[in-house]
C-alpha cells in the first residue's frame, strides 16, 4: 500500500474494514480514519484516529521516525473518531505540543482529562514553522462542528481538510486515482448529503476562506486522497452546497399490503413517461443513508406510507425525521398512501413534508384499501406533475448557476 503523499509526508492512519454503523451512518464499505505525519526539521502529525486504533496509529508512526520526537500533534476536529487516541498518542509523544483552535481545545477539555497537554492556540491566518515546509490553518467552524479547521501546507499545495471532501470507504489504496472514481464519487456525495448538508451556508465560507490557496491535493479525515481529482470535488461540493437539483423524481414509499406500493408503482410510471430519471426506494429495502443520498440532488419527490394507528409506518416517520434534520431545499413534493378504517398515513405525510419546507404541489393522494383505476390514473397524472416540475427546477437552478458563473 502506498502512503506517501510527498516526500516525507505519510499517511499514518487506520482503515476499518468492518465497521457497519457509524451513530446511524450506514458504512457498508467501511471507513478510514486518517493521520498524516509530516517529517521536516520539526515532526508533525495531523490528525489522530478513533480510540481502539491508537496502537496501530503509532505502530505507523514508529516505523518512520521515532515517537518522541514529534514536535506537534494538530488537532483539526475534535470529534472522537479523530480525537479518540489523542491521550494514548500525547503520552507517547511527551515532547509535543497539541495544536488546534481555541473552541477545539475546550472541546478536547469536555472530552479528555486534557490539563497537563502542552497546548499552542491557533486560528485563522496564523501559521507553524517546521523547517523547509510550514502549516497554515483555517478555521471553518460548522464544517461540521464549532471547532473544525483545515491546516494547509503552501509548499506542497496541500490541504488537510478535516471531514470536509471525505468519504467512508475502507480500501487497500489510499489516493483516487488508485480507486474507480465513480465509486469514490458516490460515497463522498453520501457523506455530504449523510453529515455536510445541513450545514450549506458554513460550506459556502468555507470555499470562499481556501479560495485564494492554491491546492494541487487534498487529504480528508475519511477515505481517499485527492490527488488527481481535487477540481472535481471541489466543483461537486459547490454544486451540492447550492442544492443543485437533478431532473430527477424519487418515489419514497412504505407500505402494509402493498396498496400505497401499487400508488407508488403508478406515480414512477408517470414519472418516466415524461423523460425524467425516475427512482423507486421501498424504504425498508433501503436505508438512511442511501435514501439522504438520492434526495440530495433529486428535483421531485413523492412520499408515501401506509396508515398504522392513525399515522404513518414507523419507518417512514423516521425517514421524514431524519430528513428534516439533513434540511435539503428546493425540492417539489407531494403525499400519497392508503388506508383502511381508518386514516391519517398520508395526510401525516403531508404534514410533515410541509414541515421540511418542500414545495407541496398538491394535497395527498389517498386510496382506502385498494386503489382502483381511477386512483391509479390520478398517481400517473401526479408523476407527470412532478416529472415536469424537476425538469423546470433542474433547468432554473442550472441557468442561475450559469448566471453567477458568467462575468
Amino acid at each position: 500500500m502506498n502512503t506517501t503523499l510527498c516526500e516525507n509526508i505519510d499517511w499514518v492512519g487506520y482503515v476499518d474494514w468492518n465497521v457497519r454503523d457509524f451513530h446511524s451512518y450506514d458504512t457498508e464499505h467501511g471507513a478510514t480514519y486518517n493521520a498524516y505525519l509530516i517529517r521536516d526539521e520539526k515532526i508533525a502529525l495531523i490528525d489522530a484516529v478513533k480510540a481502539p486504533y491508537g496502537e496501530n496509529l503509532l505502530r505507523n508512526v514508529s516505523a518512520l521516525c521515532d515517537p518522541a520526537k514529534v514536535d506537534y500533534v494538530v488537532c483539526n476536529h475534535a470529534e472522537p473518531d479523530h480525537s479518540g487516541a489523542m491521550p494514548d498518542v500525547l503520552r507517547a509523544m511527551p515532547n509535543a505540543a497539541l495544536v488546534c483552535d481555541k473552541k477545539c481545545a475546550e472541546a478536547l477539555a469536555e472530552h479528555y482529562d486534557a490539563a497537563h497537554w502542552k497546548r499552542r492556540i491557533v486560528s485563522t491566518g496564523d501559521a507553524v514553522s517546521l523547517g523547509k515546509r510550514s502549516l497554515q490553518f483555517v478555521e471553518t467552524p460548522m464544517v461540521h462542528w464549532p471547532e473544525s479547521m483545515f491546516t494547509y501546507v503552501p509548499e506542497e499545495k496541500l490541504l488537510f481538510s478535516m471531514d470536509a471532501f471525505g468519504q467512508h470507504l475502507a480500501t487497500s489504496e489510499r489516493f483516487d486515482d488508485e480507486t474507480a472514481l465513480c465509486t469514490v464519487m458516490e460515497e463522498a456525495k453520501a457523506y455530504y448529503a449523510n453529515i455536510i448538508m445541513p450545514f450549506g451556508k458554513s460550506v459556502r465560507a468555507c470555499l470562499e476562506r481556501i479560495a485564494g490557496l492554491e491546492v494541487e491535493m487534498i487529504a480528508p479525515s475519511h477515505g481517499v486522497i485527492w490527488r488527481s481529482h481535487p477540481a472535481k470535488i471541489l466543483a461537486a461540493y459547490r454544486n451540492w452546497m447550492e442544492h443543485r437539483p437533478r431532473p430527477k423524481v424519487l418515489v419514497i414509499y412504505d407500505s402494509m399490503w402493498e396498496s400505497t406500493g401499487a400508488m407508488a408503482e403508478a406515480l414512477r410510471d408517470g414519472a418516466a413517461v415524461a423523460g425524467v430519471q425516475a427512482k423507486l426506494i421501498s424504504i425498508r429495502r433501503s436505508n438512511l443513508t442511501r435514501i439522504a443520498t438520492d434526495v440530495l440532488d433529486a428535483a421531485a419527490i413523492a412520499f408515501g406510507s401506509a396508515t398504522l394507528n392513525h399515522g404513518m409506518m414507523p419507518m417512514a416517520a423516521a425517514t421524514l425525521s431524519y430528513l428534516e434534520g439533513l434540511r435539503p431545499r428546493g425540492k417539489a413534493a407531494l403525499a400519497f398512501g392508503s388506508y383502511g378504517w381508518g386514516r391519517g398515513g398520508a395526510e401525516g405525510v403531508d404534514k410533515q413534508l410541509r414541515a421540511i419546507g418542500w414545495d407541496i404541489l398538491r394535497e395527498p393522494i389517498v386510496s382506502k384499501y385498494r386503489p382502483t383505476p381511477a386512483i391509479l390514473d390520478e398517481c400517473r397524472q401526479a408523476g407527470r406533475t412532478l416529472a415536469e416540475k424537476a425538469r423546470v427546477l433542474a433547468a432554473g437552478r442550472a441557468a442561475a448557476a450559469q448566471v453567477c458563473l458568467d462575468p
